[in-house]
């Protein structure tokens, strides 16, 4: 496949992709070469928290690309310290140390750990992760997760990583030993199928590891930034991490991810973390312009009422055609469905005329819905009609 214009050669394959080639975006519609237009429900797996070209993001980035891009991660810049105070304000954690993609923040939760469990609990370093679970595509992120058959593509892993079951609690029980370090879980598994992890699992959670002097650690790359209602999807159920990895959407679009800590946590030395762009000028400033506009009164309310109306247009259709229900928190949510037409749901929705329907399906009995955290319910409404039409086709 090649376009005229657009020459696909020389990009290395890592996946199929269709014959089209997006080229501009505002809100919740993508639109391609040809001029067809796309609402768009995955929104870059949940990065483009405020859908597309947000007018806040694109002023950010000019007004900080006139003055400074990149100064070194050796000094201090000004966008960067400010997004570091509005994450640490309005979270409970006391320290940020910033990185390029969610994978890279959740690889830095993991030596940070180490580190402590090196100087605090005589060198204990296993984490236990959940089955099932998505944290990045680095080695040792890879190692972390539970996806199927992760275990072997690029084998050996790293080790350290026993695997539990979500809401399970014996299951992590019994995996602590005198080498655990932490506890690591998405609040949400996203790409296991938007499974909750249950209030009363997280509760239990917090409480294993005060008991056992564990590291509690949650990767709320895909949850956190207001996609589940609150600014975090920890604070669900009133528990207090004692790290959190974030990425997605606190970049609304742009590379950027955050790891942060409690300052009892924060153990690295000089030279055990960096990054050649961590930190960015340019970066930190549209996401501080993110944060500002997700800490603004009244836009976490929102979040919640949109999301409560997808649920119950999504439990609507589920009742309409028999299918398995839904679940999810705030705008990370899933459809179940009878059968494992997922793949074939998204085909059809892309290639939808005369405007198409950006979906995702995880798993095959599955569609999983990312919009912007701005979606109007007008969008929620025309995104239940396409879907609506295509069961009637399809289940």
């Amino acid at each position: 496949m090649a376009f005229a214009e657009y020459p696909v050669q020389s990009l290395m394959y890592i996946t199929n992709r269709p014959e089209l080639v997006f080229t501009e975006g505002k809100g919740s519609w993508l639109t391609d070469h040809n001029g067809k237009r796309y609402l768009d429900f995955v929104q870059g797996w949940a990065v483009n928290c405020l859908g597309h070209s947000n007018q806040g993001m694109i002023d950010a980035l000019v007004a900080q690309s006139q003055k400074l891009f990149n100064p070194s991660p050796a000094f201090y810049n000004e966008p960067m310290l400010k997004l570091a105070k509005q994450l640490t304000d309005s979270s409970c954690f006391d320290k940020v140390f910033f990185a390029n993609s969610g994978a890279e923040a959740n690889e830095g939760a993991i030596k940070l750990a180490r580190k402590w469990g090196r100087k605090h609990k005589n060198g204990a370093f296993e984490i236990i992760t959940m089955d099932h679970s998505f944290h990045g595509r680095t080695l040792a992120t890879m190692s972390a997760s539970g996806k199927a058959g992760w275990d072997t593509i690029f084998a050996p892993q790293v080790p350290g990583f026993p695997k539990a079951d979500l809401n399970d609690l014996a299951s992590v029980e019994k995996l602590i030993n005198d080498k655990t370090v932490a506890i690591m879980l998405e609040p949400v598994q996203g790409e296991g199928g938007v499974i909750p992890a249950s209030r009363e699992f997280m509760q239990g959670l917090r409480k294993l590891a005060d008991k056992h002097k564990l590291l509690f650690i949650v990767d709320e790359v895909q949850t956190g930034c207001g996609r589940c209602g609150t600014m975090f999807a920890y604070e669900l159920s009133g528990v207090e991490p004692d790290i959190m990895t974030l990425g997605k959407g606190i970049g609304g679009g742009v590379p950027l991810a955050a790891l942060l800590c409690k300052a009892e946590v924060a153990s690295f030395e000089a030279g055990d973390q960096g990054g050649t762009y961590n930190g960015n000028p340019v970066m930190t400033a549209v996401g501080s312009a993110v944060m500002t506009q997700l800490t603004a009164p009244g836009f976490l309310q929102s979040v919640q009422e949109k999301g409560a109306y997808l649920r119950e247009q999504l439990l609507a259709l589920s009742s309409e055609f028999g299918l398995g229900g839904e679940r999810g928190e705030g705008l990370l949510r899933a459809l179940v469905l009878d059968k494992d037409i997922g793949p074939q749901l998204v085909e059809e929705a892309r290639d939808m005329q005369p405007e198409g329907l950006l979906l995702n399906s995880p798993r095959p009995n599955l569609l999983r819905f990312m919009p912007a955290l701005n979606v109007t319910t007008e969008e929620i409404d025309l995104m239940i009609g396409k879907l609506r039409t295509l069961l009637k086709k399809l289940a």
